[in-house]
């Protein structure tokens, strides 16, 4: 999944969500939490922008992303 933030690349499997790789763009750095086994977040943040991608397999697979500056 392309972010403004960087690339993260993440594998769904039946139940669960697992983090292949996370790159951020230059000035960004990343971090990620996971809720569940079924959710997980990656944030790639700068002095002035924010972007979250998160992953997961409830109700079905898929990722969303969240662009926040300020």
């Amino acid at each position: 999944m392309p972010s403004e933030g960087g690339k993260a690349t993440v594998r769904f499997g039946d139940d669960a969500v697992c983090l292949v790789s996370a790159v951020p763009n230059r000035g960004f750095t990343v971090t990620t939490s996971r809720t569940e086994a079924q959710t997980l977040t990656v944030t790639f943040t700068a002095s002035r922008h924010r972007s979250e991608i998160t992953a997961t397999t409830q109700p079905q697979s898929r990722a969303d992303v969240r662009e926040v500056s300020w």
